[in-house]
C-alpha cells in the first residue's frame, strides 16, 4: 500500500510565499513523475506543475516564474515552492505520483488528501 501525505498549506497575503511538501511512503519500488494539481471552487482540477524522475519540469502558464517544483528522490518527496502568490492561486492543492510497487510492474497513480491554500488580505 502507498500513501501520499501533504503538508504546508495555509492562509497567506497576496505577494507572500508558501512551500508545499508531499511525502510518499509504503510499498515503493520506483517513482516516475510527481506533480501538483489544484482545484478551486466551481472549477475543474488542473495540473500546476510536474517533474519527472530525471528532474525535467513543466508548469501551467499562470504559475511560470512564480512556482518551482522539486523532488528529493532519497526521501520520496516532492515540493512546490510558491512565491508572489495571487488570490487566483486559492485552491485545494493535491500531489500526485506515479509509483510502481514491484519491479516490472506498471506504475499506478496515487493522490494526496489535498491541502488548502488561501491567498487573501
Amino acid at each position: 500500500q502507498v500513501q501520499l501525505v501533504e503538508s504546508g498549506g495555509g492562509l497567506v497575503q497576496p505577494g507572500g510565499s508558501l512551500r508545499l511538501s508531499c511525502a510518499a511512503s509504503g510499498s515503493i519500488f520506483s517513482i516516475n513523475a510527481m506533480g501538483w494539481y489544484r482545484q478551486a471552487p466551481g472549477k475543474q482540477r488542473e495540473l500546476v506543475a510536474i517533474i519527472n524522475s530525471g528532474g525535467m519540469t513543466n508548469y501551467v502558464d499562470s504559475v511560470k516564474g512564480r512556482f518551482t517544483i522539486s523532488r528529493d528522490n532519497a526521501k520520496n518527496t516532492v515540493y512546490l515552492q510558491m512565491n508572489s502568490l495571487k488570490p487566483e492561486d486559492t485552491a485545494v492543492y493535491y500531489c500526485n505520483a506515479q509509483i510502481s510497487s514491484r519491479a516490472f510492474q506498471y506504475a499506478n497513480d496515487y493522490w494526496g488528501q489535498g491541502t488548502q491554500v488561501t491567498v487573501s488580505s
